[in-house]
């Protein structure tokens, strides 16, 4: 069976690696023939959040790679998601659905429009994330 898409992509930190980040890769496989899945370095996190990943860039890397649901892992060093699908040549980006209707989001769309690409949003997996892992680990 043929998928609606052919090439996907789709970005995370992917830090204490759960269930949720499973499930958002598993469901965009589910629509195209080939996943790129952009694990976000280390410094891009700590400019974005302040704070750097538990699990170093390195290790979330290899990880990520050794999902069956991926075919190709890279390095996501800044927030242009534009070059990235024009790098990749993706016909679409997964974004999880709590983005969705954001200003970004918006842009990103009618950006990634102009180049045949689409936005799919996915359903974010309820009360995993890895900031609720954290905090759970702080509270030990």
């Amino acid at each position: 069976m043929s998928k609606k898409y052919k090439v996907g992509y789709t970005t995370g930190v992917y830090d204490m690696f759960h269930i949720g980040h499973l499930n958002i890769i598993k469901r965009a496989k589910e629509q195209c023939e080939y996943l790129i899945v952009g694990v976000t370095t280390d410094e891009l996190c700590y400019s974005r959040k302040n704070k750097y990943p538990i699990i170093n860039e390195n290790d979330r890397m290899e990880i990520v790679s050794a999902i069956k649901y991926v075919d190709k892992v890279v390095k996501q060093e800044n927030m242009d998601k534009i070059s990235a699908v024009k790098e990749y040549g993706v016909d679409v980006v997964f974004v999880g659905s709590d983005w969705q209707g954001t200003p970004a989001w918006e842009k990103y769309e009618k950006e990634f429009a102009n180049e045949g690409c689409s936005v799919v949003y996915l359903q974010h997996t309820d009360g995993i994330s890895s900031t609720i892992l954290r905090e759970r680990l702080n509270n030990q």
